[in-house]
């Protein structure tokens, strides 16, 4: 009898179990739906020509013409799309690379020295983290016609440099990663502060930084309001800004639908490399810190 009772209770407490587990499959399954239905419609889009892609057949694998997309885009305007490219690639990766070395450097000083009002300059800090970048558009604009920077490539380049989130990520990766006894050592061995940070810190700092340099390199390739305000030369237009340019011809000129959606395919895969290329060392970094 008892043993009859316990056999039925377990499989009265595995079914809210089971309803649960499968709840939360469904929920998981619908976010997934939401983030590669759009992506899938981007890659399909830009295989079909103009005709096939207003028309109910976007969904066949018939009118491949990706091809010759990719050719139109670059030819369109007299190329003006491999310039965006270039531009953007300068931006992003240039500016991620200089700017994850500032915001790295930055949130080590916060955390390894000692030095007036630190805490309150860091509460600074935190507190740009919850400003838009929006709302620093018009300031930097004025700061920039002042300096005479405007429609420049360093009206659009400097204002990237400075990361405030970058910061934070860089103090809380210099808690995690660089012990206090190794810099201690170093100091003993005679080494300065400028040889402790680069020949020790800095190595032990390489998951922190590739993880900054991904969010610095997403923020600016995805940079559209600052070019917007900063730049009115086309040939230093971002590859974001050209395309909303596209788009907004496309109203009058139908012919730049098929440019304006593979140029946009074409501009999510810079982004896609970096996290195939670098997700080796951002998951050694987090790995490690969970062990220590």
């Amino acid at each position: 009898m008892s043993a009859s009772h316990s056999a039925s209770s377990h499989s009265a407490s595995s079914r809210p179990c089971l309803l649960g587990r499968a709840t939360v499959n469904a929920v998981v399954g619908l976010f997934v739906l939401y983030t590669l239905l759009p992506v899938l419609w981007l890659v399909l889009a830009a295989t079909k020509t103009r005709d096939a892609l207003f028309s109910s057949s976007l969904l066949s694998f018939g009118d491949f013409s990706l091809t010759r997309n990719v050719k139109d885009v670059f030819a369109m305007d007299g190329g003006l799309y491999g310039r965006w490219y270039g531009n953007s690639l300068l931006y992003a990766v240039l500016g991620a690379a200089l700017g994850s070395l500032i915001s790295v450097a930055c949130g080590y000083a916060f955390d390894k020295y000692r030095f007036r009002h630190k805490e309150k300059l860091f509460g600074l800090v935190l507190a740009a983290v919850m400003v838009p970048q929006t709302v620093l558009a018009l300031p930097l604009y004025l700061l920039a016609s002042e300096a005479g920077l405007v429609n420049t490539f360093w009206a659009v380049f400097i204002p990237v440099l400075f990361n405030p989130f970058g910061v934070y990520l860089g103090r809380i990766f210099s808690q995690g990663y660089v012990p206090d006894e190794v810099l201690e050592a170093a100091r003993v061995d005679g080494a300065g502060e400028l040889t402790t940070y680069v020949r020790v810190s800095l190595r032990m700092l390489g998951p922190g930084l590739v993880t900054v340099f991904l969010f610095q390199l997403t923020a600016i390739w995805n940079n559209f309001f600052l070019p917007m305000v900063m730049l009115s030369d086309q040939d230093l237009y971002p590859v974001s800004l050209g395309l909303y340019q596209w788009n907004s011809q496309a109203t009058v000129s139908p012919e730049y639908y098929p440019v304006v959606i593979t140029g946009s395919l074409l501009a999510v895969v810079p982004l896609l490399l970096a996290f195939a290329l670098l997700q080796r060392f951002w998951r050694s970094g987090l790995t490690a810190g969970a062990v220590k």
